[in-house]
């Protein structure tokens, strides 16, 4: 019973913390691929759809077509598209590659082993999608993936995506 109490315990915080409207945990001064720094800060104004993913990781290669055909068809809305790798130092230069190799477009952040946003969100297994209001606010903590078309795109409508 005691074990119990405190799974509910768990498990009821991490519902509540990651409720829409809530802020959303800050990444700060991931290395972009493009050049500099970017921080969740430099993206508010527009809707943040995040994908935590690794160079070695299957799911997450299966998903970058659908994720690259999404970018393309809400290019100039109100939405940023943000791919973090999570791979770790040893495997830095084959997610530049990968990147490039790939198409991959968006914003392309590498976090360093800055493990905060990820522990944050709670994040233990990857691919991990996240939709991010203009304001940083939570609108889906665990949001559908991209080859889930229908229900992403429904999600974008209902949220204001345009």
């Amino acid at each position: 019973v005691t074990s119990l109490k405190e799974s509910y315990k768990v498990n009821h915080e991490m519902f509540t913390r990651f409720s829409k409207g809530k802020p959303s945990p800050k990444f700060f001064n991931y290395e972009n691929y493009k050049g500099g720094k970017t921080s969740l800060d430099d993206l508010k104004g527009k809707f943040v759809y995040i994908d935590v993913w690794a160079t070695w990781c299957k799911p997450c290669l299966e998903e970058i077509p659908a994720l690259i055909g999404l970018e393309k068809e809400y290019r100039g809305k109100n939405i940023t598209f943000v791919s973090i790798s999570t791979d770790k130092k040893d495997d830095y230069n084959k997610w530049k590659a990968m990147v490039k190799e790939k198409g991959m477009e968006g914003v392309q952040l590498y976090f360093a082993d800055d493990m905060d946003f990820m522990q944050s969100y709670n994040i233990t297994s990857i691919p991990r999608f996240i939709l991010i209001d203009p304001n940083g606010n939570i609108i889906d903590a665990n949001a559908p993936r991209p080859t889930e078309t229908e229900v992403i795109k429904k999600l974008f409508a209902d949220s204001g995506v345009k």
